[in-house]
């Protein structure tokens, strides 16, 4: 099954950074979404790193405005479980046969990792043309992606790993590059604190950033 394309260029486009969550607790988490989406960035991940991950996903999944997808989707049966939970995409940081077998069979869409041409070919060979750069800073960064923008010009990114406002914005110059996905707009510290305001405008700043590319 090819990927579903125009969905994820509606996601992709709704603001130039998509947050990149680690959620604990589904209470935090809906104060988490309702200040990000107040500052412009509607389109959440939440990482299945911890314990209580598909909880905070159903509770982002009833907050108005939000779109919530699965990050960190490894096989399987996180697929079908953040399906459950009420994602409405998923991530995940490479991908493999059996992982690709399970989202054709799944009514989301799948944004998938890559790291070098060969993934990303190999990706193309099964109907995808949009997907994740991960780690982006630690395998080459904008200069990976700009030597992949000529051989292969379908194709669009969204660079995660390493990324603050400053590198996002050279990222987001980058023709092939759509958003990026971070983790800076929800610092530990203000979600423990309940510093829904500061997360706000982090979110605000964040969601400038394309307007100045």
């Amino acid at each position: 099954m090819s990927q579903n394309i125009d969905l994820l260029d509606h996601l992709m486009t709704r603001a130039p950074v998509i947050p990149v969550l680690i959620l604990e607790d589904p209470e935090k988490a809906l104060g988490v979404g309702r200040a990000l989406v107040a500052g412009g960035l509607p389109v959440l991940e939440v990482t299945l790193r911890t314990a209580r991950a598909y909880d905070c996903i159903r509770a982002l999944s009833t907050l108005e405005g939000a779109i919530v997808g699965a990050g960190t989707v490894l096989d399987g049966l996180a697929v079908s479980a953040s399906v459950e939970a009420g994602a409405q995409f998923l991530v995940s940081p490479g991908t493999s046969p059996k992982l690709l077998d399970a989202v054709d069979r799944a009514p989301v869409p799948l944004l998938p990792g890559v790291a070098t041409a060969t993934e990303a070919m190999a990706l193309m060979e099964r109907g995808y043309e949009r997907m994740k750069f991960f780690p982006a800073e630690a395998v080459g960064g904008t200069d990976h992606l700009k030597a992949l923008a000529s051989p292969l010009p379908r194709l669009r990114f969204c660079p995660t790993g390493g990324i603050g406002p400053e590198k996002a914005s050279r990222y987001l110059a980058l023709p092939n590059v759509v958003c990026v996905g971070g983790s800076w707009v929800t610092p530990a510290d203000a979600i423990a604190a309940g510093d829904w305001d500061r997360i706000e405008r982090l979110a605000r700043e964040a969601a400038n950033l394309g307007a100045a590319c």
